[in-house]
Formats: structure tokens, C-alpha cells, sequence
């Protein structure tokens, strides 16, 4: 059952209605931006439909569940990436062994410890374990950068068909999230895979070249990409990936 509370925005899902569907993401709230809807579950099945229809999670431990889908969106293009000197020279160094999906848990855990100057983290036990049961699913997927035979940094994200949602990234040393997403940008664009969801501005990702789009043209070009063949998990890196240094 779906509902709106005061005839408006936020919508209210029924948690145990796990057929309800998510309501069309154009009424979403202007403020806060991209607020659509407030309970229902993190189960398989909703989560996809989420990702399906541009919507995703997003709330604080103890909160019930809140659903989102901000105008404008931040993506970034596979073909637009930018690279900074300094990220140039690291990557040239070849500091880090990337692999992908070879340490999911260890990854999502990493990413859910609280960041320097907050008091804590949307990435819930309860997150934790929807995204575990999505990576079984071979939907979530994760990059590892390690040093030294220690997992020094990652992100973790989720593709349906050929678009990808990124989730979080970690670093335990200078560049090593950044470096692991340069990789798996390279990747996905030699798979196909035009545009990656940021879903919302920070300056890190802002940095490597990703900007706004509308929603509108964000939900066009997903009800494209979402019906393109899936790459097969486990997911690797191509041999034969050039060096991001151009």
C-alpha cells in the first residue's frame, strides 16, 4: 500500500508491501531535493526496482527507510573522466593492486566506518546486509585497491544492465579510493557502460569530471541502459585495460 501524507510528498509504502511500486520520481520534494517516498524495505526486490526506476536509499540508523531522486543528478560520463597532475603521477606510480569483487563485505564494512569531522554513517547494519544479498545477486559490485597485501581502499556500487550507481568509496591512504575509481571507470567504458551515477554533488567526484543532469534526461537514458545485457559476475579487470593516463 502507498499513500501521501498530506496529499503530497513524501509518500508513505507500506513496509510489508512488498509489491507496492514506488511512485513516479517527478514528485519528488524540491526540499530536501529529490525526497519521494519513506518506509517500505530494503529486500532484493525493491532495492532493484529502485535502482530500475532512479531511486535509491538513503537515511540515518534508526530512521525508517527513506527513498530519493534529486533534480538535478550527478553522473558522470565514462568518456569525460579527468585526471589532476597529482592523480597522474600516483597512477603512474602503479601504487596499488586493483581487483573487483574480491572483498565485498570487507569493502561496504570499510566504507560505513565514520568519516573524519562526522558523528556518523548512513550505511546501517541493515544496509550492509541488502547489499550483501545484492552482491550474491551479482548486482552489487565492489573495486579493491591494495597495498602490501592490506585493503587500503574501495568503493562499491550496483549495476543494472549497463548503468552503474555508485555507492561509497574508503581510503586508508592518499588516493587509493580515487584510484580504484579511475580503474573501474576505464573498465566500464571498455564494457559499454556510458554514464555512472554520482547521484549527488560532492567536490571529490566533481573533481574527476562529474556533473549535473537533469533528471528528466537521467531517467531517459536509464530506461535504455537498464535493458542491456548485464557483464556476468564476478566482475575482473580486462588483461588488456589500457593505463589510465591519457
Amino acid at each position: 500500500m502507498i499513500s501521501r501524507i498530506n496529499n503530497q510528498a513524501p509518500f508513505w509504502i507500506d513496509p510489508d508491501a512488498t509489491d507496492t511500486p514506488f511512485p513516479d520520481p517527478s514528485l519528488a520534494l524540491r526540499e530536501p531535493d529529490g525526497l519521494l517516498a519513506i518506509g517500505g524495505n530494503l529486500s532484493a526486490q525493491k532495492l532493484v526496482e529502485a535502482y530500475r526506476s532512479g531511486i535509491f536509499p538513503w537515511y540515518n540508523e534508526g530512521q525508517p527507510v527513506l527513498w530519493w531522486s534529486p533534480d538535478p543528478r550527478l553522473v558522470l560520463y565514462t568518456d569525460d573522466l579527468k585526471l589532476s597532475r597529482s592523480l597522474r603521477k600516483t597512477l603512474a606510480r602503479q601504487p596499488f593492486r586493483l581487483t573487483m569483487d574480491q572483498a565485498f563485505t570487507t569493502v561496504i564494512e570499510a566504507c560505513a566506518q565514520p568519516r573524519k569531522n562526522s558523528e556518523g554513517t548512513w550505511i546501517s547494519p541493515e544496509m550492509i546486509d541488502a547489499y550483501r544479498e545484492l552482491h550474491k545477486l551479482g548486482l552489487a559490485h565492489s573495486v579493491e585497491a591494495w597495498q602490501d597485501k592490506q585493503l587500503v581502499g574501495g568503493l562499491y556500487g550496483i549495476a543494472v544492465g549497463r548503468m552503474f550507481f555508485g555507492e561509497s568509496m574508503f581510503s586508508r591512504i592518499s588516493d587509493a579510493s580515487k584510484v580504484a575509481f579511475v580503474h573501474l571507470v576505464r573498465q566500464l567504458s571498455a564494457w559499454g557502460f556510458p554514464l555512472i551515477d554520482c547521484q549527488v554533488y560532492t567536490r571529490h567526484l566533481a573533481s574527476l569530471g562529474a556533473r549535473f543532469m537533469d533528471r528528466r534526461a537521467f531517467i531517459a537514458a536509464l530506461e535504455k541502459l537498464r535493458e542491456m545485457p548485464v557483464v556476468p559476475p564476478p566482475w575482473q579487470f580486462d588483461d588488456d585495460l589500457p593505463e589510465p593516463l591519457e
